[in-house]
């Protein structure tokens, strides 16, 4: 038990470079704090304690503002950061080195009993407000970025962006290692830039035959398209 115990502070203080001390980490984060609750519902629920168990889970969701199912299987060295609004379903199953962000679902979509929450495979990282729903398995290595919705399985090493999220890497080379949420590629603007190299092509042909014809026209959309097309390329932000 002192072994998971040490494991666990470990965790937290490899994984937040703003965690300074032992110390700290036992007083001031409430991911561990839930984890360690579940960890006592969890030992009832196994022991058929099921009501006992779930007054467990309500008093870490009121103290901490995470809800985890005593039902989910946890790893190893798991580690909520910062941890409000995350929700860990029933059927949940998280295994070792896993990373979860604030405002992540792992939820069900099926109102049948059984399997239907997600399992999470090793050394995945989900960045904040990313939803898995269903049975699905997301695996090994892979990273979730902020706000995707994944409702399909994941393979190993993959990075998914977007809602439906979208497999943006090759399985065997991420794109980012460490997930930088804000160097994330995104699919959709791509999309958007090759429709907008295509239209250039055809405007391009356009203009020589309305030159050929003595035939001029005036391009009223040019600048709208210009500042839409500087939004993406600086990212979309603001």
């Amino acid at each position: 038990m002192f072994k998971t115990f040490r494991e666990d502070i470990r965790a937290v203080l490899t994984r937040d470079p703003a965690a300074r001390s032992t110390a700290e980490v036992l007083l001031c984060y409430p991911g561990l704090h839930a984890l360690w609750f579940h960890r006592l519902a969890h030992f009832l629920w196994q022991r058929k304690l099921r009501l006992f168990a779930r007054c467990i889970s309500h008093i870490n969701r009121f103290l901490t503002g995470i809800e985890i199912h005593p039902g989910a299987r946890i790893g190893r060295r798991f580690f909520i950061d910062h941890g409000s609004g995350v929700v860990i379903g029933e059927t949940s199953e998280i295994k070792d080195d896993v990373l979860l962000y604030q405002g992540v679902v792992l939820g069900g979509t099926s109102l049948k009993k059984g399997k239907r929450h997600p399992t999470i495979g090793n050394n995945v990282v989900m960045g904040s407000g990313a939803i898995a729903l269903g049975p699905i398995t997301i695996g090994n290595n892979a990273r979730i970025g902020s706000g995707s919705v994944v409702i399909k399985s994941v393979p190993d090493g993959a990075t998914v962006v977007g809602i439906p999220g979208r497999i943006v890497s090759d399985r065997n080379k991420p794109v980012i290692t460490d997930l930088e949420h804000g160097k994330l590629p995104d699919p959709v603007a791509e999309a958007i830039r090759i429709v907008l190299k295509e239209q250039d092509k055809l405007e391009e042909r356009l203009k020589i035959l309305e030159r050929q014809s003595g035939i001029t026209s005036r391009d009223e959309l040019r600048e709208k398209r210009k500042r839409i097309e500087r939004d993406f390329s600086s990212g979309g932000g603001i």
